[in-house]
């Protein structure tokens, strides 16, 4: 991670220790050193958190410097520390006094289930469409600030144009990623953190699926689909935790998540998809692992297990969606029409019905919650499967 990322996410997790609530700290490229309401020197960034922290010690949590230049390494690198990105605005134009107010919050961060993602930094993978759509505008509805990661960034653009004219400030970044790219799934995380400081809560949500019987699915295909649904988990995971873990040396009570979107094909085989299914399989076994080695930064990981959106593309699309994937392939027998696949397939939930976008919200915002969950699997499928 480069020195200016590494120093931002030092500034806000000693910000957010100090005021207990979230903060934006936004890198500043032009040259506001001069004029700095607070100035720090460091011989290199490995004491960034322990420098940055006794400078801002005898700042009052409400009085928290609007301006922080930090000299390391003969370079100057200039932030902007606001609670919200109007705050950063005015900052940007000169419009503030030197320090804002802190809202009060409790000593342990603890706060309802509706407000438990408000204004803090959020990451959605595979955000601009289908059931990533539905999470980031969920998570926007609940307060958060998303960064809508997608291949399609035309896509991610568009949809965060819409949700900042919506809300009628900015709420939405677009963020381009392959995240079966390492390089491109480092750049985007480095990008959150030089734009707004560092990251809460990770929705590793982009996922793809290939159906097709294991006698007759090129294997090319099984591959792809493992990449993009297990190994790039592992992938986004590594470059989020390493940002958090930065964050967590200056704000060791503050909690961060990393939220898997798997599937109830991860707890239970499915029929002729084999390659699906199996890569959502091993994902529990990355969750748990993973839960298990971050938990020691207050990162949680779990991931939510939805039954089957029917509405999304990933089934309803005309060409490629699953309806008509299991049409063609013959995997519901007897069926002649897609409307015959979809009755098929609502008749095995209890409750009668796909999953929607707001059933997986009410998931990831409980599971935010409970600062005492990781390492968990939660079937979000109307009773279609359940846990033993």
């Amino acid at each position: 991670m480069k020195t200016e990322a590494l120093i931002t996410a030092a500034i806000r997790g000693t910000i957010i220790e100090k005021t207990r609530q979230p903060w934006i700290v936004a890198f500043e490229p032009n040259a506001i050193d001069k004029n700095a309401a607070l100035r720090i020197n460091l011989n290199n960034e490995n004491e960034a958190g322990k420098i940055i922290a006794e400078s801002l010690k005898s700042h009052a949590p409400e009085k928290i410097p609007a301006t922080i230049t930090v000299s390391c390494n003969g370079n100057n690198y200039n932030y902007l520390c606001a609670p919200d990105f109007e705050g950063i605005a005015k900052v940007r134009n000169g419009e503030t006094p030197a320090a804002f107010a802190a809202a009060a919050a409790s000593a342990d961060f603890g706060i309802s289930r509706s407000l438990v993602v408000r204004n803090r930094i959020v990451l959605v993978t595979g955000g601009a469409q289908g059931f990533g759509e539905e999470i980031t505008r969920g998570l926007v509805s609940a307060g958060a600030i998303v960064f809508i990661a997608d291949l399609n960034m035309e896509g991610a653009q568009k949809l965060a144009a819409a949700l900042n004219a919506e809300q009628g400030k900015t709420i939405a970044f677009p963020a381009e990623v392959n995240v079966g790219d390492e390089a491109s799934v480092e750049k985007m995380v480095e990008t959150i953190a030089l734009t707004a400081g560092g990251l809460d809560l990770c929705v590793s949500n982009a996922g793809v699926l290939r159906a097709a019987p294991i006698l007759e699915q090129d294997i090319g295909s099984f591959r792809f689909v493992t990449d993009i649904n297990y190994t790039a988990f592992a992938i986004v995971t590594k470059h989020c935790g390493l940002l958090m873990r930065a964050q967590n040396q200056c704000a060791p009570s503050w909690t961060t998540d990393i939220i898997q979107i798997n599937s109830k094909s991860g707890l239970d085989g499915s029929n002729k998809n084999g390659a699906y299914a199996g890569s959502k399989f091993g994902s529990i076994g990355l969750v748990q692992s993973f839960a298990k080695e971050l938990v020691d930064y207050r990162i949680k990981v779990n991931a939510v297990c939805p039954g089957n959106f029917f509405d999304g593309p990933l089934w309803a699309d005309p060409e490629k969606g699953l309806f008509v994937q299991y049409l063609n392939t013959g995997k519901v027998p007897g069926a002649k029409t897609i409307a015959d696949v979809k009755a098929f397939y609502e008749e095995k939930v209890p409750m009668g019905r796909g999953c929607t976008g707001p059933d997986v919200i009410r998931a990831v915002l409980y599971l935010v919650e409970q600062v005492y969950e990781t390492g968990q699997a939660l079937p979000v499928t109307g009773g279609q499967v359940m846990l033993n």
